[in-house]
């Protein structure tokens, strides 16, 4: 199997989400009903930055042989991101507002943690 279309895949949505919460930090707080003081910006901004960060990331590993001990680290990182965020959205989903847009997200989380999982624990193609 090959891991480009995930890892591309992966980069493209959490650089979008990086960009987004980097420069519409209010605009993002103002959708999730929070006040958008100096503090709660700046918040968004650097989970905007890991995001972005997490995402360069992916795309500069794109061509790297992923899997089993290959890139671990990597694969480990990207599995944990996706798979703690998928069960806090799911959670939080319960408790949301939001309802629906909370169960797309996590279900988007849901579906990389599992690629991030197969990847993880299976070996390595090139093909």
């Amino acid at each position: 199997m090959s891991t480009r279309p995930i890892m591309i895949s992966s980069a493209l949505i959490m650089g979008l989400c990086g960009i987004l919460a980097s420069f519409l930090p209010h605009k993002i707080l103002h959708y999730l009903g929070v006040s958008s003081d100096g503090f709660t910006s700046a918040i968004v901004q650097i989970i905007g930055a890991l995001y972005f960060g997490f995402a360069m990331m992916n795309w500069m590993a794109q061509s790297v042989l992923i899997g089993g001990i290959y890139a671990r680290p990597l694969v480990m990182g990207n599995f944990t991101h996706f798979v703690v965020g998928a069960l806090a959205l799911m959670k939080g989903a319960f408790a949301s507002s939001m309802f629906s847009t909370t169960w797309i997200i996590a279900a988007v989380y849901g579906i990389f943690a599992v690629l991030f999982g197969f990847v993880l624990f299976r070996h390595p193609s090139k093909s």
